[in-house]
């Protein structure tokens, strides 16, 4: 029988990762046996658990055991890492080391070595002197670069969900209509204000609704209150926003009356085109073409945007990233500086930022359909808040928060 010695370290207990390592034993038909567990007396205090692990397919055992070194477990005997070269450019040697969101760390030379920039599906590149790591995409590996293979010498850092009490939760899956929207947002203007006192920025992933619904001049008050250091978007939620400030109607609709307006459908199109008449964004705000709207208040107060184009855009603007691949890099880099990102009512971009996001920043999602929540959830950005409810309550009570209010 296959077997392996692995240890836990942490929060072991409330955070749920005993239980998690012990269902994935069970749920593989495997068998185990506590050896030696510590729990510690105060909420502060680690715990720590050695566990022998066994299962009669040596196949099986490895699955138990990349289920418990994502909990964090460690094997008592150190192994090194495995490497072998990129076969061509463009593709990661068989049996490459898929990435998590979490910290990880790998073992060369006698040492752990943390992976730098941790993002989900990925692969590890180690560099020829063996000391450093980090995340690389496939289309960026290079043949002969040294990946990282199969899962020894690999460890991985859960987040763990140990608060006090009082403190407010990101570890959960629980998405709910039924929860008090009030107490949510409080929290999240908490939030708010301790990112903007510790001088960090915070990322904003926003979908064309947030104009449709009248959201728009809500959200250029927080520009302006300096809660918004970045922005990511579609081609959509630029083209509306100038279509609003210029025509004053969103897909057509008037946002004072809320009524269709007569060729309505044709005004976002001749918003672009004026945009690329006047060349861009930038040049329209500078030359007072724009003299309201979001894009104009990222313009003024410098909040860096990326504006990702997809393949139904009109246009698109000029700013617009067509480019998927080269949107992707874009926005990898800006989300790597953020340690807070609220995604609004758009599902795709927010499903996109989160696979680019390290498991330890923290994710607001707010939309009025709850499977976008959770759908969010379960493509791997496990440490979401969701928040149930439609976009322009959200900005007001928010603003009220913030002190920004009416």
């Amino acid at each position: 029988m296959a077997q392996e010695t692995i240890e836990l370290r942490g929060h072991l207990i409330d955070s749920l990762i005993l239980p998690r390592v012990l269902d994935a034993v069970m749920a593989h038909r495997g068998c185990f046996e506590i050896q030696h567990i510590e729990v510690g007396a105060r909420a502060e205090d680690p715990s720590f658990a050695r566990i022998l692990i066994a299962h009669q397919d040596p196949r099986r055992l490895e699955v138990i055991l990349k289920a418990a070194m994502r909990q964090g477990a460690e094997p008592v005997e150190r192994k090194p890492a495995r490497l072998a070269p990129a076969p061509a450019d463009g593709v990661f040697p068989d049996g490459f080391y898929a990435t998590t969101n979490l910290d990880t760390s790998v073992y060369l030379g006698g040492r752990w070595v943390r992976v730098r920039g941790p993002e989900m599906d990925s692969g590890i590149l180690v560099a020829p002197s063996r000391r450093r790591a980090q995340t690389v995409k496939m289309g960026d590996v290079r043949r002969g670069d040294l990946l990282v293979v199969g899962h020894e010498g690999v460890r991985e850092v859960p987040v763990e969900s140990r608060r006090e009490p009082g403190d407010f939760e990101f570890m959960t899956s629980e998405v709910s209509t039924e929860k008090p929207k009030g107490a949510l947002v409080g929290k999240v203007a908490a939030l708010l204000r301790a990112e903007r006192a510790a001088g960090r920025p915070v990322l904003w992933v926003c979908g064309p609704a947030v104009i449709h619904s009248g959201a728009g001049p809500l959200l250029e008050r927080l520009i302006a209150g300096g809660y918004v250091q970045m922005l990511f978007a579609g081609n959509a939620l630029a083209a509306h926003d100038v279509e609003c400030a210029l025509l004053g109607t969103s897909l057509g609709v008037s946002l004072r009356e809320g009524a269709v307006t007569r060729a309505g459908h044709e005004n976002h199109l001749r918003a672009i085109n004026a945009i690329r008449r006047a060349g861009g964004i930038c040049k329209a705000v500078r030359s007072g073409l724009l003299k309201t709207g979001v894009m104009r208040a990222c313009v003024n107060h410098g909040v860096d945007f990326v504006l990702a184009g997809s393949i139904r855009d009109d246009g698109p603007l000029p700013e617009v990233v067509t480019d998927t691949v080269a949107a992707q890099k874009a926005m990898r880099r800006r989300a790597r500086k953020v340690r807070l990102a609220i995604m609004v009512a758009t599902l795709l971009h927010s499903v996109a930022t989160g696979n680019m996001l390290p498991a330890s920043t923290r994710v607001v999602s707010v939309d009025i359909q709850q499977a976008a929540v959770t759908k969010l959830l379960d493509r791997g950005t496990f440490q979401t808040l969701g928040i149930v409810t439609d976009v322009q309550p959200f900005f007001r009570e928010l603003l009220l928060e913030l002190g920004l209010g009416m």
